[in-house]
């Protein structure tokens, strides 16, 4: 019998990770996958970022399996819940007040980053009474059909079989070279009437570009754009579902950046758990809603608030977390860094912020050759990027120094088989 007959002949062909994956997991424990067959293989994508904390991490484990022992509420819609007041005050207290966003309100969306992104898109037409809204090449903001307008990749846009509509698209931060002056090139056609731009309710942005890439906005650039939206009367929406909840050392991606935009959406790591959960944080004065205008009926994952609210106060309660984020992200980068100076100063280099990183290959053949090998030696990871071109490290930020050290040997050896390769194919 086929080891994978039943996903062959019972799931839609949509499915995509496990092609690249083609084993059977059971158990998953910290950065560890486990097969059927008792495997170990080290996680580099962490449920594309959902993962933050682990697999199964035992704190909150020992949360949720004693909520649900209590009978604690499953779901209830957009009811009062002590699960939901537990975490609404631990976000405010511990995520939203010491940052200066304690004037922002949380609206509970649909349970995906997509839903999350859909909410604020359609807060910020409603508010401004603008329909169009400004995203940037190689954006990636869902795949429903409000967010697939705003997101750039093709494959996925190509799917939706309806035109999408209501969106101008502007290059991000570098996307010309570091000579040219996007912000500036936005501000000319924002201010000329004969651009054929209308205005914008809202601009949409990933301080860190995961899907597209890795490509980073500057502290700079950012605050340019957060005048450029002042100067135009749009809002300035981030979208942090990926870089979010951690990823890039903070536990926003545009903490240190001296910016505050007017909505933020989070989705993946904000339940710690794997949980379906997303949220929308607004200022107060956006949320213009009319009750259920905006609806939904897996709006109260009460299962996700408890293991949010237990995160947020295990991990965020203190800076500690965070530097040992900012440390192992250190490390992956020297890792990574060596990497390339050994198999391809000429053609390689390394991409991102803290530990959403990798290394860009000269071309999406090359990337997945390179996490194949990977993988077939104990290390699930995966490419991003306009071409997919780019060795993407999504670890949990709880992996250990070990880990770390042991998935970049697997992948130096991949690089190294995989460019040795290249070079012979080039030279027949």
């Amino acid at each position: 019998m086929n080891t994978f007959e039943q996903f062959e002949k019972n799931e839609s062909d949509i499915r995509s990770y496990c092609r690249s994956f083609p084993v059977i997991f059971k158990q998953a424990r910290g950065a560890e996958l486990i097969t059927r067959e008792g495997k170990h293989y080290i996680d580099f994508l962490a449920g594309a970022g959902t993962l933050n904390y682990g697999h199964n991490n035992p704190v909150l484990k020992k949360a949720l399996i004693q909520y649900l022992e209590d009978d604690g509420l499953t779901h209830g819609l957009d009811m009062y819940s002590e699960a939901k007041e537990h975490f609404l005050e631990t976000f405010k207290r511990v995520i939203l007040q010491p940052r200066g966003l304690d004037k922002y309100k949380v609206q509970f969306s649909g349970p995906t980053g997509a839903n999350a992104v859909e909410a604020a898109l359609k807060l910020a037409r409603k508010v401004t009474g603008r329909s169009n809204v400004i995203s940037f090449t190689n954006g990636f903001h869902g795949c429903t059909i409000g967010a697939l307008a705003a997101t750039g990749n093709g494959h996925h846009r190509g799917a939706a079989g309806v035109p999408l509509t209501d969106i101008s698209r502007m290059p991000y931060a570098n996307y010309f070279g570091d000579k040219v002056n996007t912000i500036s090139m936005m501000d000319k056609m924002l201010s000329d009437p004969s651009s054929g731009i209308d205005k914008p309710a809202a601009v949409i942005v990933e301080v860190v570009q995961g899907e597209g890439g890795l490509n980073t906005a500057s502290a700079e650039w950012m605050r340019k754009l957060e005048k450029l939206c002042r100067k135009h009367e749009m809002l300035l929406i981030v979208d942090d579902i990926q870089a979010g909840c951690g990823r890039t050392g903070t536990f926003f991606s545009f903490e240190e950046m001296g910016i505050k935009p007017d909505i933020i959406t989070l989705s993946k790591s904000l339940s710690g758990f794997g949980l379906p959960f997303a949220i929308v944080v607004m200022r107060n004065e956006l949320d213009q809603w009319k009750p259920g205008e905006h609806n939904g009926t897996f709006r109260g994952n009460n299962h996700a608030f408890v293991t949010a609210a237990t995160a947020i106060e295990h991990f965020w309660s203190d800076d500690s977390f965070a530097k040992s984020v900012q440390a192992k992200g250190q490390r992956i980068r020297e890792g990574m860094q060596k990497i390339v100076r050994k198999h391809g100063p000429d053609s390689l280099y390394v991409k991102g912020r803290g530990m959403m990183i990798g290394i860009n290959c000269p071309d999406g053949d090359i990337a997945a050759a390179i996490c194949k090998e990977a993988f077939a030696n104990g290390l699930v990871i995966e490419t991003s990027g306009n071409h997919s071109q780019v060795v993407k490290c999504l670890c949990p930020l709880t992996i250990t120094e070990e880990q770390i050290d042991k998935a970049l040997k697997i992948l130096d050896a991949a690089f190294a088989k995989v460019m040795a390769e290249q070079v012979a194919n080039q030279a027949s």
